[in-house]
């Protein structure tokens, strides 16, 4: 695909969609001061180029009985690539993990983990996570509370893609 440089029309169609996913494109139009059809070609161009790579529903964890959000730093015994990948690729398909991030520093893995209770997270330690082979360490913290969870990407920030 090539490179799409993002103008202020896109940065506000983007924005736009990120306050309301389901908008129609005859309002998203007037929001961002084109037409219906300049806009909507605008949304598939920028959905092609992987700017917006998906629209999905917000829920609340804690209406759906997940009300614990634990972040586990993990420290791997090798930091291979192939090591790196296979972590990655498996606690990818556990639906317990919300984020997984490769992290510099001390600990090479950050997840944040949506369970429950303290028993789920128990079972998750006991039944997946300390049964990887190549798991040296996991040093785990309780939100008390969340301060802010933001959906969307500072798009006033960014330099386009």
């Amino acid at each position: 695909m090539p490179e799409h440089r993002l103008d202020d029309i896109d940065r506000r169609i983007v924005q736009a969609l990120q306050a309301d996913g389901r908008m129609s494109i005859q309002d998203l139009a007037g929001k961002v001061g084109l037409s219906p059809s300049p806009c909507a070609r605008r949304v598939r161009l920028l959905e092609e180029a992987g700017v917006i790579k998906g629209y999905v529903a917000v829920v609340d964890q804690d209406k759906l009985g997940l009300p614990v959000s634990v972040f586990a730093s993990i420290k791997l015994e090798r930091q291979r690539e192939e090591e790196l990948d296979r972590f990655a690729a498996i606690v990818a398909r556990w639906p317990e993990v919300a984020d997984c991030y490769l992290m510099t520093g001390p600990r090479d893995y950050l997840l944040r983990i949506i369970v429950s209770d303290l028993a789920a997270y128990e079972r998750f330690l006991k039944d997946k996570l300390t049964r990887l082979d190549n798991v040296a360490s996991i040093e785990s913290s309780f939100a008390l509370g969340q301060v802010k969870r933001s959906f969307s990407v500072p798009v006033e920030l960014g330099k386009g893609v």
